[in-house]
């Protein structure tokens, strides 16, 4: 990335020069520019692109150039750059406000007479090290191209990457303010101007900026106004299916997975008229009200799964359960047995490997409430079908789940219950402190206590923006530019909200407005980041692909959650990278990518390999290889790219 540096400029005129596109992030000189101590707090708390708090100092003003940084740092800043030879109280007071407040750390040298030998520039690095430093920063004065040549040598020791930022100031150490970038340095620095330049030899922005960038492909988008969540439409449409009165679903958007449940309420009998808004007329549900000799649920995995528990409560006579030809190829995995402790048999028609159970299916029994424990460990969607399916019996239940999987799904579907009238309320087992914390990995089962004889009850309810579209954007603007999102809750229950914190550990700059709706990345020094995606496997391909353009390793937990969904998408984010050549390793549940960042591709021309590519008839892989392409030296084609219209039928076109 190139960071711009600023001095003498007001906040006003630093609020205006960060909306240039040149500008991706700015080093403010709060020694140089004059700065109140609210405006510093107002420019590092609201700025959308991350900056840089720089302020050099004598003895006399330490405290003061101290007080500025430490303003900066709990304001919002992405790193304080401090020289190493500063005041050891100045030091260790800024060392821990940055842990504290989880702002990266420069320290740095400067030597404004020459360039001296390699074992003093160790020396500098070592200690710059040994002092805090998140980054090393070592700027020196070239006067010949020996000189520059060593300033460059630092990188050649490993484990450098994305750690250090050395170059030469003066015309012999120019280019070596871009050679940094292609041996793995996290940013360099330009002026806005040839007057505003803080050293001699420093490049212009725009002049940077062609440098680097050439023609590479960019990524600006604002004002994306994001689709309904499938997961809150088809709970919702299936509850007002099942509701007393006409119920009212604001912010509708079509997709094929939520047309499939509008079938799926016009074959339980409700009346449904399509618009932004979906007005619903439920069928008044209750024990054994049907008699359907089959019912059809798409290429649905949740809607099929929503199903079963559903018409085992609601019919009074087998019936056949069938789906489109991709999720016949989807196991049911752990359903027979889930369904059994409740009394339901399944009896699919083919016989398959392994005794897994697939689509079409036969369904017998009627479901009984009472207490049963099921495994989590194959998903939250069979559970949500049994958290709508036990209140419509007489007695109620008490349903255990252990090792639970995707729980934000489980709580978004008893949330849409509540709106329907439907109370159940539930207790975690696991670490309590990191469950405070909001840390899902912690919970080790979940008790549901359901009530029995419950009716559902029309509803007036909004569909919340669906955070597993809005992540393919987020991370094309994290990688690649700055992407606006809209429609969304930050407050939300939906399990890819998680994609905001993965964004933020990578290093990308992640800001929402006032009412959380509007949610805006732009794009920061990337470095490799570990994330436990269980709870959240739809983030995978995508996550996959911004792993490709981190700095380093990154480590992925959830493959196991990857086998059974639109195809496998372990195998197919493997085959991808690969192919793409992004260094990939799967070990247990764990995968691991080594990435390198957008820059740096560009600079040693390896940008990742285009060429024919398969989706897998999956959805997420469309969306992912889409994201890739924009790092790509070649065109990226895709063979079956009209299954995104599973989830997200609009995405080309917002896309492009």
């Amino acid at each position: 990335m190139i960071c711009t540096s600023l001095q003498h400029k007001t906040l006003e005129e630093i609020f205006s020069i960060l909306q240039d596109p040149y500008v991706e992030m700015a080093e403010i000189r709060l020694d140089l520019c004059p700065l109140s101590d609210e405006d510093i707090e107002e420019l590092f708390s609201s700025a959308d692109k991350p900056l840089i708090a720089t302020c050099r100092s004598g003895e006399k003003d330490a405290d003061e150039a101290l007080h500025k940084l430490e303003i900066a740092v709990q304001a919002g800043a992405r790193y304080a750059d401090l020289e190493v030879d500063a005041a050891v109280r100045s030091s260790q007071r800024l060392r821990k406000v940055c842990r504290e407040y989880g702002v990266g750390l420069i320290r740095s040298w400067h030597d404004f007479n020459g360039t001296p030998d390699a074992d003093t520039l160790e020396m500098y690095v070592e200690r710059c090290l040994r002092y805090g430093a998140d980054v090393v920063k070592i700027v020196t004065t070239c006067t010949c191209e020996a000189d520059a040549a060593r300033i460059l040598s630092l990188y050649d020791k490993s484990g450098r990457r994305g750690r250090l930022i050395a170059f030469g100031m003066g015309e012999a150490g120019r280019n070596t303010r871009i050679d940094c970038l292609r041996r793995g340095a996290p940013f360099s620095y330009a002026a806005l101007s040839d007057e505003e330049a803080t050293a001699p030899g420093q490049w212009r922005i725009d002049q940077m900026h062609k440098a680097v960038y050439g023609d590479a492909r960019s990524f600006f988008r604002n004002s994306l106004e994001m689709p309904a969540s499938k997961s809150f439409a088809q709970r919702a449409i299936l509850a007002a299916a099942l509701s007393e009165g006409t119920s009212h679903l604001r912010g509708y958007t079509p997709c094929e997975d939520s047309e499939a449940a509008i079938e799926v309420a016009k074959a339980l009998g409700a009346k449904v008229r399509r618009g932004r808004t979906l007005t619903v007329t439920g069928i008044g549900a209750k024990k054994g009200c049907l008699s359907l000799a089959q019912l059809q649920t798409g290429n649905s995995g949740l809607l099929a799964r929503l199903c079963i528990p559903l018409l085992s409560a609601l019919n009074t006579n087998e019936i056949r359960i069938d789906g489109g030809e991709q999720l016949r190829a989807r196991p049911l995995e752990g359903a027979a047995d889930s369904m059994a402790t409740f009394g339901v048999m399944l009896r699919p028609e083919e016989a398959h490997p392994g005794r897994q159970i697939h689509l079409p299916l036969r369904l017998s029994g009627t479901l009984v409430g009472g207490n049963g424990t099921i495994p989590g460990r194959g998903g939250s969607q069979l559970i949500s079908g049994l958290l709508m399916a036990l209140p419509l019996c007489e007695k109620p239940s008490r349903l255990f789940v252990t090792d639970p999987r995707s729980i934000p799904y489980l709580f978004i579907t008893s949330d849409v219950l509540a709106s329907f009238g439907v109370k159940i309320s539930s207790e975690m087992e696991g670490d309590e402190a990191l469950l405070e914390e909001g840390d899902w990995s912690a919970c080790s089962g979940i008790t549901f206590h359901i009530p029995g004889g419950c009716r559902y009850r029309a509803a007036e309810l909004d569909i919340e923006g669906d955070w597993s579209a809005a992540a393919a954007f987020l991370v094309a603007g994290a990688v690649f530019g700055s992407a606006q999102v809209q429609g969304l809750s930050s407050r939300s229950l939906q399990a890819d909200l998680a994609i905001c914190d993965i964004l933020l550990d990578a290093g990308a700059s992640v800001a929402s407005s006032e009412e959380g709706d509007d949610i805006c990345v732009c794009k920061g020094p990337l470095e490799g980041f570990a994330a436990d995606l269980n709870n959240a496997p739809d983030l995978f391909p995508v996550v996959a692909v911004l792993a490709a353009f981190c700095e380093g390793e990154t480590r992925l937990k959830g493959v196991r959650r990857l086998l059974g969904k639109e195809c496998n998408r372990a195998d197919a984010i493997s085959e991808m990278l690969s192919k793409m050549g992004v260094p990939v390793s799967v070990e247990g549940d764990e995968m691991t990518i080594r990435g390198e960042n957008y820059v740096s591709r560009i600079l040693n021309g390896r940008l990742l390999k285009g060429g024919d590519f398969s989706s897998s008839h999956d959805h997420r892989m469309v969306m992912a290889l889409k994201i890739a392409s924009l790092g790509a030296d070649a065109p990226v084609r895709i063979d079956d790219s009209a299954c995104v219209a599973k989830s997200f039928p609009e995405f080309f076109e917002m896309f492009d």
